[in-house]
């Protein structure tokens, strides 16, 4: 199947992953669907953004199940389409839910370095998911409000989080502890034990999504570097003879690892975008949009199937991943963890990203 027509009868039958409250999941459909439109002029992907989103937006900007005070970084996410969607129809309501999700990141706990915690029910912790769940947003919102104090802000949080979180193999740990309370977190460093595919897939995403949206200048510098290091490192990680990779990035050769779609896509986009924006030196791009590419035609040449009822799924997606939690169900962050989790299809974790891999292919066609 053409992967546009995939991606059509994905969102015609998408349900909302919480049930129609306001998440993370829905968010990745959503930045999806924005690509693709914006790709495309297609007016199909704004019509499905329209009609999944506009049912969880209040006319006074409240949004459907979201509690501020949970302070969960992850609700920040499918904000970044309130600015899509307000330049789409002159509707009050989405800048107004967009400045509640901004009155969440006023209040939000923080370490004593200055980054966010990832939940209130995780406290201490910075996950790098969180980097891509919180960080743009707060620099399209500073853009879209003069408010350049947010923007600083944001970098000097990516900043932080990438000491705080990096190897000594040029990649990055899915967590630190700054209480050094939790049992995955090295009692020295604070840092989890493992890297694992997708949380440096946020990473990458928060990376050079942020980056595209500010000047090439000296506050950017170093991060741009920075960036430019982390892709060339996943590049080198890419499996040669698939083109995608496994799930516990740092540990190719550990028995049952396997190579993961959703993590894969998040590369491929980032990739192909960076290269597209010239965020890598000139000797690098061509070789990052050619990984980029590569990627993207391994999936949807061997993870875009029909299932035993003939319905097209993208799969081998893991479902989720996470670090500690509560007794009885005690995340350890170890590489072996990583590969206990359920790997499922069609998860929004996958099809979002894939969305915007192959939007990012076509403008780079273009």
């Amino acid at each position: 199947m053409n992967p546009t027509d995939y991606f059509d009868e994905f969102a015609k039958r998408y349900t909302r992953y919480k049930g129609g409250s306001w998440c993370y999941e829905d968010g990745c459909v959503y930045r999806g669907l924005i690509h693709l439109f914006e790709a495309t002029g297609d007016a199909r992907w704004k019509a499905h953004l329209h009609r999944l989103a506009d049912p969880q937006i209040a006319a006074d900007g409240a949004l459907s199940g979201y509690d501020p005070h949970e302070y969960n970084i992850d609700h920040i996410l499918a904000g970044r389409s309130l600015f899509a969607l307000a330049k789409e129809a002159d509707d009050p309501r989405y800048r107004l839910a967009a400045d509640r999700l901004a009155g969440q990141l006023q209040s939000h706990p923080r370490i004593a370095a200055g980054n966010y915690w990832h939940k209130k029910r995780y406290p201490h912790q910075v996950w790098l998911d969180g980097l891509y769940m919180g960080l743009p947003f707060q620099i399209e919102y500073g853009k879209s409000t003069g408010r350049a104090g947010l923007i600083a802000d944001a970098l000097q949080q990516f900043s932080t989080a990438l000491a705080l979180t990096a190897t000594s193999g040029g990649l990055y740990v899915h967590g630190y502890d700054d209480s050094r309370q939790q049992r995955w977190a090295d009692p020295a460093t604070g840092q989890s034990p493992a890297v694992w595919a997708r949380a440096v897939g946020w990473l990458a995403m928060a990376l050079v999504d942020s980056l595209v949206m500010l000047p090439a200048d000296e506050a950017t510098a170093s991060l741009r570097q920075r960036t430019g290091r982390l892709l060339t490192e996943i590049k080198s990680r890419q499996v040669t003879s698939t083109g995608l990779w496994p799930q516990v990035l740092d540990a190719p050769d550990l028995e049952g690892n396997y190579e993961e779609s959703s993590a894969s896509a998040m590369f491929a986009y980032a990739l192909m975008r960076a290269a597209r924006h010239g965020l890598l030196e000139p000797d690098r791009t061509e070789a990052s949009a050619a990984a980029g590419r590569q990627a993207l035609d391994a999936l949807q040449n061997t993870r875009i199937v029909a299932d035993v009822e003939g319905i097209t799924r993208f799969t081998t997606i893991v479902h989720v991943a996470g670090l500690g939690g509560f007794e009885g169900n005690y995340r350890d962050g170890s590489p072996g963890y990583y590969l206990t989790e359920p790997v499922v299809a069609d998860d929004a974790k996958g099809v979002g990203p894939l969305m915007m891999a192959y939007a990012e292919s076509l403008m780079a066609a273009s």
